[in-house]
């Protein structure tokens, strides 16, 4: 298992040949030094892992650590595929144009093969919590997994997410946001689940657009309203739920890597 050591984190690079989604899958893990056992520590899975290389997420850890600002956990980044917009959607319904078609695939990759594979290859019996965070197309797919599992995962942090995804065109005349947002729709039908957390950054500078021209671009306006689906849904606006918006955070992996230390400490600080 090949390692890089850098600062107080190791770094084992392993792929994995997935049956459901017919690909081998590259996943580094982010392996804080000192940890004897992987076992009963919170463990963190990543989608778009491949962005962690380019923010040198391992020094975010040790800045944490050496700081004393975070307790261990384990990191996993789990890079995406070439058809990205399929396996990152959502399981319960296609996008209006028919994207997400692999996104139930996805869900059966990381609950039958990957979840198994990490207990195998690091020999973990015990796990003290799970987390699922992404980027983007890769943040929906984040929350949409842990709220379709929420025996097994109890945190989502969404940076910058799709949560625009859509089964009708918004410049169809019956769009209706309320019914046609699919993840909205998700938490609106869905149970209330206690213990489960949520975490959620956008950057003012996300993107430009303001489909219904109320002076908020859409991934605010998106964001806020799903926040707001899941305070009517139970969740306490306090105690479960993190709101960051970040002034002139833009669409990209340096915005996220400024807003990765607000989760890591938010979810497992000191």
């Amino acid at each position: 298992m090949p390692q890089e050591n850098l600062l107080e984190i190791s770094i084992a690079n392993l792929e994995l040949n997935s049956v459901f989604l017919d690909r081998i899958v590259l996943i580094d893990c982010y392996i804080m030094d000192g940890l004897r056992k992987l076992d009963e520590v919170p463990v963190l899975l990543i989608n778009d892992g491949q962005d962690l290389r380019t923010m040198r997420y391992e020094n975010i850890l040790a800045d944490l650590l050496d700081n004393n600002k975070i307790q261990p956990f384990f990191s996993v980044g789990i890079h995406c595929a070439k058809d990205r917009k399929n396996e990152y959607g959502t399981a319960e319904a296609l996008d209006y144009k028919g994207r997400g078609a692999k996104a139930g695939l996805y869900h059966l990759f990381i609950m039958k093969e990957l979840l198994p594979f990490l207990r195998r290859q690091f020999n973990i019996v015990n796990i003290k919590e799970m987390a699922f965070a992404g980027f983007s197309l890769g943040g929906l797919s984040a929350l949409d997994i842990v709220w379709a599992h929420p025996a097994t995962f109890s945190k989502a942090a969404i940076f910058s997410g799709s949560l625009w995804w859509r089964d009708k065109d918004h410049e169809d005349v019956d769009f209706d946001e309320d019914r046609d947002r699919i993840m909205h729709r998700s938490i609106k039908e869905g149970n209330f689940n206690p213990g489960l957390k949520f975490f959620f950054e956008v950057g003012t500078l996300d993107e430009t657009n303001d489909r219904n021209n109320n002076g908020i671009i859409d991934s605010i306006d998106d964001t806020l309203s799903l926040i707001t689906e899941l305070i009517e849904k139970g969740y306490d606006p306090i105690k479960d739920i993190k709101y960051l918006e970040l002034p002139n955070g833009r669409h990209d992996v340096a915005t996220w890597a400024k807003a990765f230390p607000t989760f890591l400490t938010w979810a497992w600080g000191k």
